[in-house]
């Protein structure tokens, strides 16, 4: 095959770019910064690439790339990929269209990476894109993608960008139609130990009926991603740039509904979060964790039942974040990628019991200690909410029946303030539980509407949620 290396078919990468090569109707462009060229080069590598190529460029110089694509507050961000993907089309429509128009569907793919430098650690991630027709003369089909190189060696991560890259067109021509093997052809010849995707979307008319939340979900459960991030308006976005350096207040839960005592919580987190020192000021991002876990709970992955609790918060203009982490610390972990400042978590009495259940902490060679070291090294603060006693007493953080061989670590964390108990703004929200309200709804009981915010309520009779008659 036009004097290729032996095995140099062996990975699918090769294959998928010859395929691509052969293919007389794709034709395109290739823009790259900050990792080489090393999408374009797996084209020219296999031979055949003067029916793929019609021109490769990487800009890397700053005034070049300014002179070319406009200037951007960062160079590698959404922004700038949206930047360079206009530019490299149009142009591509410009100089070919007349020409080519009839007989080819034209791409331009771009990507703006930071991979690891030599001289530093840095954080190694980028985003990467593509414009594309289906038909000629068609209108043109957008997916962009938000990544994470996970290699330790600069070249180990300059090629795993070139298989993604590859992996990326291929499915956008040949795989378009199954959006999950789309999804799943993405780490073909990669491992989600070498490359993780945060953030995956689709646009134009090919994808008129895709969810992109639903492929944002299709990450995570792939095991592309460890979370993903919805918007208030539903909108998938990247954590980088809603987190960037900002306070959060998170809070984990089921939001099956979306409860008045959930909504309490996170209130009565708040006062105590907004009068905290370190905040000087600065307005917090307010976040909704679901954990996968949670979303499986009842067996196989029900994708309108995720919607519609996306919804239930969105409605309230709540963030969302879906994510893998279990653990509190590992939540904490990927939150600290992102910003260097206070992070508040509300959570009830029952998440405390959890948090002290060693069998949590097996994985970890320093045990339950090694565990809570990693969730409170940055000056996290847990705002523990109260809840009724089996006897119907109150329940608070201080009076929290430890275990005695726990006891000390505990108390040192009550008196740090790191574990902070907080009273119930609205006492009479104690009893509701999200379970309850559902067996409500399902039995016809009209009292379900004073447990759940006004807005849930209206979007659980619009869509006739949980079985409502």
């Amino acid at each position: 095959m036009l004097g290729l290396m032996p095995n140099q078919f062996e990975l699918q990468g090769n294959k998928k770019a010859f395929q691509i090569n052969m293919d007389p109707l794709i034709y395109g462009t290739f823009a790259e910064i900050g990792g080489g060229q090393e999408v374009a080069r797996r084209f020219f590598h296999v031979g055949g690439a003067a029916g793929t190529v019609a021109k490769t460029m990487s800009a890397y110089d700053m005034t070049f790339s300014d002179a070319i694509y406009g200037r951007s507050g960062r160079y590698v961000s959404r922004e700038r990929l949206g930047k360079m993907l206009d530019h490299e089309y149009k142009l591509l429509l410009e100089r070919l269209g007349s020409k080519n128009g009839t007989s080819r569907t034209f791409f331009a793919f771009a990507n703006t990476v930071a991979i690891r430098s030599y001289k530093t650690k840095n954080e190694s991630h980028g985003w990467m894109g593509l414009r594309f027709q289906t038909t000629p003369l068609g209108d043109p089909n957008e997916i962009i993608l938000h990544l994470r190189l996970l290699d330790d060696e600069n070249i180990d991560q300059q090629e795993a960008l070139g298989l993604l890259g590859v992996n990326l067109i291929h499915g956008a021509f040949f795989l378009r139609k199954d959006p999950r093997a789309f999804i799943t052809s993405l780490l073909d010849d990669l491992s989600s130990v070498r490359l993780e995707i945060d953030m995956i979307r689709f646009g134009g008319p090919e994808f008129r009926m895709l969810d992109n939340r639903i492929m944002c979900l299709e990450l995570v459960t792939q095991g592309l991603a460890q979370a993903v991030l919805f918007n208030s308006d539903g909108d998938v976005i990247q954590a980088a740039d809603k987190f960037h350096n900002k306070p959060l207040l998170v809070e984990r839960g089921s939001f099956r509904p979306v409860t008045l005592l959930a909504n309490d919580m996170l209130d009565c987190a708040l006062k105590h979060f907004l009068s905290h020192e370190k905040l000087a000021g600065n307005q917090p991002e307010i976040l909704m964790e679901i954990t996968m876990s949670n979303l499986l709970s009842e067996g196989a992955l029900d994708h309108q039942d995720f919607m519609d609790r996306v919804d239930m918060l969105s409605a309230l203009g709540r963030t969302v974040l879906i994510s893998n982490y279990g653990e509190f610390y590992r939540l904490i972990e990927y939150l600290t990628r992102y910003t260097n400042q206070i992070i508040g978590l509300p959570l009830g009495i029952p998440s405390l019991y959890e948090l002290f259940d060693e069998k949590y902490y097996h994985d970890l060679e320093g045990g339950i200690l090694e565990g809570l070291g990693r969730l409170f090294k940055t000056g996290v603060q847990l705002y523990v909410y109260p809840t009724y006693h089996t006897d119907g007493s109150l329940l608070h953080a201080a009076s929290f029946p430890i275990e005695p061989r726990l006891a000390d670590l505990y108390h040192y964390l009550l008196n740090n303030k790191f574990i902070v108990p907080l009273d119930s703004c609205h006492p009479e929200y104690l009893g509701i539980k999200s379970l309850h309200v559902v067996t409500k709804i399902k039995q016809g009981d009209p009292s379900w509407k004073r447990m759940v915010p006004a807005e849930v309520v209206e979007l659980i009779l619009e869509r006739k949620l949980f079985g409502v008659k």
